[in-house]
């Protein structure tokens, strides 16, 4: 009968025929190794919507105001961050971070929504 290592650490298995770990502490290390970059990815991307959507909500206290691009940078507004797009009928496209969204206007100027 062959004797079954973990995965992580090398020691001797003991229990269910089935089992891969010596513990739960080597079950959870080897499984954040292999699922570090997809985490990583997911708690950036994630992290970037957060700030997106605290700054239009500081902008945008009266739930339809007009901002400059300017002031959207100078807070650290990513405008590669959204959650969705609408296109009205006059084929306007409005862009969402969750509730919150914003339509480019003329000159450099941006009007700031917030959904129903």
């Amino acid at each position: 009968m062959e004797v079954k290592k973990c995965l992580e650490c090398g020691d001797k298995v003991v229990g269910r025929v089935d089992k891969k770990f010596c513990s739960d502490y080597c079950r959870n290390a080897f499984n954040n190794k292999v699922n570090k970059e997809s985490k990583n990815l997911i708690r950036n991307t994630n992290n970037r919507l957060r700030k997106n959507y605290k700054i239009l909500c500081d902008l945008n206290a009266g739930g339809k105001t007009k901002v400059t691009r300017r002031k959207l940078f100078d807070r650290g507004f990513d405008f590669k961050f959204i959650t969705s797009r609408y296109v009205t009928k006059t084929n306007n496209t409005y862009f969402y971070v969750y509730d919150q969204g914003y339509l480019e206007l003329d000159n450099e100027v941006f009007l700031l929504v917030k959904q129903d």
